[in-house]
């Protein structure tokens, strides 16, 4: 009598199992688990220090870390950062990430240089859809661009690498209201797209707007996980980020 198939086909999107981040022997994050499915934006919150930036750093590949972390069923931390790229796992970091003293088209170009040949020239087109003021920004340095404006290049910049994965670090700072409204469009356009989105945001506003679910990480460990409408018992989620561990300070 044959076996039943026991087997189960690779998890799509980000799978990260017990994935921790140090900068020499000071630990920053402890091990977390979480998965972002295709399609599906997960809100990671928490205090300033929490080890939030880290734990991206540890995803990918600019902080030393340990543990699994796949993408579409392919183990991928055993690569360095640029390779990571390649795979798909693109970070808007909290500082943008820009190269100000280059044109719009400049750093959309660098952006597309990780994404696969073949597809480059679309991937590029697919960004400048995203965001067609671009077009007429074209060769202005990116510098010269307001605050939303780089973020939006930014974020055009990582879907000319055709990403498998997005992961976005803090993307309202100093942001008027109005953009962080524009920027949520942005979100909600990429995850009906079917692109997986981890976002790390102190802006209670854009993460009740756009979270399917959120974690909420404190003294460098998930503490509490829920769907977006327990956002709304903002005195609970207050009380986490009040929260004190007797570790060591952790850096953000």
């Amino acid at each position: 009598m044959s076996q039943p198939e026991t087997s189960f086909p690779p998890a799509r999107g980000l799978v990260v199992e017990g994935v921790s981040a140090r900068y020499g022997n000071l630990m920053a994050c402890r091990p977390v688990s979480l998965q972002v499915d295709p399609g599906e934006l997960v809100a990671l919150i928490g205090p300033n220090g929490a080890g939030k930036t880290s734990l991206i750093g540890a995803l990918n590949g600019t902080v030393a870390g340990s543990g699994s972390i796949s993408l579409d069923g392919q183990r991928i931390d055993g690569l360095p950062a640029w390779r990571r790229v390649g795979t798909g796992l693109t970070t808007v970091p909290d500082n943008r990430g820009l190269f100000p003293s280059l044109t719009v088209a400049d750093n959309l170009r660098l952006g597309a240089l990780l994404s696969d040949r073949a597809r480059r020239d679309k991937a590029l087109e697919d960004a400048l859809d995203l965001f067609p003021f671009l077009r007429t920004r074209w060769t202005d340095a990116a510098g010269a661009l307001s605050g939303g404006q780089q973020q939006m290049l930014a974020i055009a910049k990582c879907m000319a690498c055709s990403p498998r994965v997005l992961l976005l670090d803090e993307p309202t700072q100093g942001l008027a209201p109005i953009i962080v409204d524009e920027l949520a469009g942005v979100l909600r356009n990429l995850r009906a797209r079917g692109l997986p989105i981890l976002l790390v945001e102190q802006n209670q506003y854009l993460v009740e707007a756009v979270a399917d679910r959120f974690l909420v990480l404190v003294g460098g460990q998930v503490v509490h996980s829920g769907p977006r409408a327990a956002l709304a018992d903002r005195e609970r989620i207050a009380g986490l980020y009040l929260q004190r561990q007797d570790a060591a300070t952790l850096s953000h």
